[in-house]
């Protein structure tokens, strides 16, 4: 969820929750102010009736509210003197509305004449709850919609157009890559946030080049030296094998230190390499037709396939065409190839299954299941094969990683099968 939208629900939310508070308090400041209003009226309306009936007794013989909206009786003394003006809420029938409806009722007493005690009904309408209650909502629910389309329009016209230079920006940023010397265009903008960040990712930015161009110095300077005093060992260990003077037992442990060295020398390639491929050196990239380059590749492993008597099919449902680095793509076929060819054991078999998004290699070799979990770690290796780096998965895993793609291993009808998925 984007940063906008998360603020507009926060919003939202927030609103209503205080809307809704704002509607209760609103609600009960109301009704008090109505009864204060009611109770004024009714006041005065005690003192015109009592007035009234003071100039004229026949005021004093209405008994009921059947025409007007008060009502007297005749009451003892002793319940007068104890009486208080009291106030209250009740319903009543009204003729106009055929149905109870909300009237407040003032009752009070007073003396008309010396010892003669009344107690006088006072009745106003009031305003149905239930009515105010429904026109509350509804102004409210309509009030909390137009604010949130008005926060929508401020957040499409304005926040949209304040944020578009950071967005602009963030777009820039994530197709940077190191290695292509090029230059970042800062965030343009006068906010003081924006200017900060500009500050700080360009630092980042300025140290991460700066280790990266070092990284690379010293994996091209470390290539140099570490191969050029390897090669000319394993040359001077040759060139003593070939002594004839030498007994044959020194010639067997000369021979095991030139397997040594030359095991060494393909570690130090494999682990160079996959320090390139992690440092993202490998940047063009092209359409790679993944049927050719398999073909190509068995081709140049005939030799090794022939002379392990190895079963090869090739099973084609589509083209597999990929955007990707040719010397990454054809370092991955290599090194699953090579993998399925020294894991496996004489008159053995190996499948290939190309579809239109995947390429999948599978083997014969050990009975049981590898570790998926381990398979694709450096120097996990299951067999004894000391002509192993213990490294090749490990680097096409690098490489279909790096490459924004994904690879699997599954153990089926006998076979360890590699599927790398380009979906």
């Amino acid at each position: 969820m984007k940063l906008i939208q998360r603020t507009i629900i926060y919003m939202a939310v927030a609103l209503l929750v205080a809307l809704t508070a704002w509607a209760f308090i609103f609600y009960v400041n109301m009704i008090d102010e109505v009864h204060d209003s009611i109770d004024d009226g009714l006041d005065n309306s005690k003192l015109l009736i009592i007035h009234q009936a003071n100039l004229d007794s026949t005021v004093l013989a209405k008994q009921s509210f059947d025409e007007g909206n008060y009502a007297i009786r005749k009451i003892e003394g002793h319940h007068a003197l104890n009486h208080y003006d009291v106030y209250k809420d009740t319903l009543m029938y009204m003729e106009n509305e055929d149905d109870l409806e909300p009237v407040r009722l003032l009752t009070t007493v007073f003396e008309a004449s010396e010892n003669e005690f009344y107690q006088l009904k006072v009745i106003s309408s009031m305003v149905e709850e239930d009515d105010l209650i429904e026109d509350l909502f509804y102004s409210l629910l309509w009030l909390y919609l137009i604010l949130i389309v008005t926060i929508l329009a401020i957040n499409t016209v304005v926040l949209r157009s304040m944020w578009k230079p950071f967005f602009k920006f963030l777009n820039h940023l994530s197709e940077f890559k190191l290695g292509k010397n090029e230059q970042v265009q800062l965030l343009k903008s006068n906010v003081a946030e924006f200017k900060l960040l500009n500050k700080v990712i360009a630092d980042v930015l300025e140290s991460n080049i700066r280790s990266f161009h070092n990284q690379k110095q010293l994996i091209e300077n470390a290539s140099h030296e570490l191969q050029t005093p390897l090669a000319i060992a394993l040359n001077k260990l040759q060139l003593l094998a070939e002594n004839p003077e030498l007994s044959e037992e020194v010639v067997n442990e000369v021979f095991q230190t030139i397997e040594t060295l030359q095991r060494l020398t393909r570690l130090n390639k494999s682990l160079l390499l996959l320090s390139k491929i992690e440092n993202k050196q490998f940047l063009n990239e092209e359409t790679i037709d993944f049927n050719d380059l398999i073909k190509s590749l068995l081709l140049d492993f005939k030799e090794l396939i022939e002379f392990k008597e190895l079963e090869v099919i090739f099973k084609k449902e589509d083209d597999l065409k990929v955007k990707m680095n040719p010397e990454l793509a054809r370092i991955l076929i290599t090194n699953l190839i090579k993998n399925a060819i020294r894991h496996n054991f004489n008159k053995g078999k190996i499948e290939l299954l190309i579809t239109n998004s995947s390429f999948q290699i599978s083997n014969s070799g050990s009975d049981k299941e590898l570790d998926s979990t381990k398979v694709f770690q450096r120097f996990q290796k299951e067999s004894t094969d000391q002509s192993s780096t213990g490294l090749g998965l490990a680097i096409a895993k690098s490489i279909v990683d790096i490459s924004g793609y994904r690879i699997e291993y599954a153990y089926s009808n006998s076979m360890h099968q590699f599927t790398v998925k380009f979906d």
